[in-house]
């Protein structure tokens, strides 16, 4: 460890323990917080909770190979596309798209699963039971009862989340809303808290760091998130909280529950509801979605807090009852409007890829392709919009298909491919697993224009053939009456000279400090710049994209 880094560890640590030594000296705890956590966890432990998190963490290391590859784990064959691939359904719950993916989930456990842990408790509460003195009564039967329901909430949120979900996230939201109906302000601070973690870990990672301005590819923030699946965990954990507040006889301050809910759901984007209208192009209904969750405030304040009073005489229903049932009613909904979707098979996984030039492995075939139908994604008609879909939504970049398990999937879009210039695709199983690398040259003409062509293949060959090949540029530039074309064929570039209309030469782009002539024109390249050349004009005709 160089002295910096060590300095600025010893910096952060000193800040820590100042910071924490100051809140002992004012609250003076003398063994209160500990003995408050014991109270209701052995040995104030959250074991469940632990359990979850060393499952998870095993699965990303050593099921999805993030053990050696960690920010490039294999999660293509364990996302929930359908109900006709079942292993995927079963283990999506648990599987992650990347190493940020997975440690903001483990990180929210830890802090969101203690607390619902806290909340549900290893001893017995009611007055006059004892521990050990029936099985719920055992605190190894309700730590395993709890690891149980954990596991049970992951595969839920695969079974009834919409689209090829993935990731922990599900049981997390989960577990916020099971704390949230006990411990409303508790848990609406801890939601803050988790920022504060995850800012303490990410320094403790990276305590210095440079960034120099650089174009980058980001879709909208909220493009990439599962609000369905979010929003069913967290209803699924209230369900099950409020479940137990009734057990237990205990009614919290409606109007704690009610902000809890309603600051969380806006904290954390439960408002982002959108649907996509291509390839990198998606429509946010903002309005739609705020108005969304203050009912979901109003609903799940109202099943925890409401009193046993009746409501409905004549069938002797009870406002406890009514609002329970409406909370049941809105996670039934959400929940099985997703099922006709999740029962879709891709009729022909080929369709619109005749042309392309495919990959093969095992049963996978990667392709690029752009423009074609989205053989996934549907189109959703829009009341009062255009439909800019005209009835599809539109696919381009690297696609992964496998008709055995499925699978119709975009993996790397065409606008991040132009951006990043190469990508690996992970593909396997639950035993095996093998990559595929895409690289795109593109080159821009003056004027703005650009060609580009791309080679796909396993990774481990040692070349790769051009599968793609984009329509010629031409540039604006004229040089004596001649313009130039860059066009891509076979497997490299050429420079087509143009005079009046007719063309009138071509030249393969040449290597670098490397001239060549056609039409006219001298050619020269200069690292990535391609110029021209004629009598005493030089002019800068194209450039490699880097």
């Amino acid at each position: 460890m160089d002295p910096v880094t060590l300095a600025w560890y010893l910096l952060l640590v000193a800040g820590v323990t100042t910071s924490v030594a100051v809140l002992v000296s004012l609250s003076r705890p003398r063994g209160r917080w500990g003995l408050t956590t014991r109270k209701r966890l052995v040995m104030g432990v959250p074991w469940g909770t632990l359990v979850a998190v060393v499952a998870v963490a095993a699965f990303y290391l050593f099921v999805q190979d993030g053990l050696a590859n960690p920010r490039n784990p294999l999660d293509i064959p364990f996302r929930a596309y359908s109900y006709l691939y079942p292993i995927g359904i079963l283990t999506a719950g648990f599987a992650h798209s990347g190493l940020g993916h997975v440690t903001g989930n483990l990180l929210s456990t830890l802090v969101f699963g203690s607390l619902a842990e806290y909340a549900w408790g290893h001893f017995p509460r009611r007055r006059g039971s004892f521990s050990f003195s029936s099985p719920l009564s055992n605190p190894l039967v309700r730590i395993a009862i709890w690891v149980c329901a954990i596991a049970v909430a992951a595969v839920l949120t695969s079974v009834f989340g919409l689209g090829p979900v993935i990731g922990f996230s599900g049981v997390v939201y989960a577990f916020v809303g099971f704390a949230l109906v006990r411990f409303p302000i508790a848990t609406a601070v801890v939601a803050l808290s988790t920022r504060i973690v995850t800012e303490l870990y990410n320094a403790v990672l990276v305590p210095e760091i440079q960034r120099t301005a650089v174009e980058t590819f980001s879709r909208p923030w909220w493009a990439g998130i599962a609000i369905q699946g979010h929003a069913l965990g967290l209803l699924l954990g209230a369900t099950a909280g409020i479940a137990l507040l009734h057990r237990r006889d205990v009614r919290p301050k409606p109007e704690h529950v009610w902000i809890a809910a309603l600051a969380f759901a806006v904290d954390r984007g439960l408002w982002a509801i959108y649907v996509p209208e291509g390839s990198e192009t998606f429509r946010l209904f903002r309005a739609l979605g705020m108005a969304s969750v203050f009912v979901l405030a109003a609903l799940v304040a109202s099943g925890a807090t409401a009193t046993t009073r009746e409501l409905l005489p004549r069938i002797d229903l009870s406002r406890r009852e009514a609002a329970f049932g409406s909370v049941l009613a809105v996670v039934l909904a959400i929940s099985f409007v997703t099922v006709p979707l999740n029962l879709y098979a891709v009729d022909d996984p080929s369709a619109g890829l005749e042309d392309a030039e495919p990959t093969e492995i095992r049963d996978y075939t990667v392709f690029y392709a752009e423009n074609v139908e989205n053989q996934f994604v549907p189109a959703v008609p829009i009341p009062g919009q255009e439909n800019v879909t005209d009835g599809r939504v539109n696919a381009s970049g690297v696609i992964v298909v496998s008709e055995r398990r499925n699978i119709w999937w975009e993996e790397v879009s065409a606008g991040r491919l132009e951006t990043n210039g190469a990508a690996t695709i992970r593909i396997g199983g639950l035993s095996w697993r093998e990559d595929v690398r895409v690289t795109r040259e593109t080159w821009a003409v003056a004027g703005g224009n650009s060609t580009h062509n791309v080679r796909l293949g396993p990774a481990a060959a040692e070349e790769r053939p051009v599968v793609f090949r984009a329509d010629p540029a031409r540039s604006d530039a004229v040089v004596d009456g001649r313009n130039v074309t860059i066009a891509p064929v076979g497997d490299r570039f050429e420079a087509r000279v143009f005079y009046r209309g007719d063309r009138v030469g071509s030249t393969v782009i040449p290597a670098d400090n490397v001239t060549t002539t056609a039409g006219g024109l001298t050619f020269v390249r200069a690292g990535r710049s391609l110029f021209v050349k004629r009598g005493e004009t030089r002019v800068r005709i194209a450039q490699r994209a880097a």
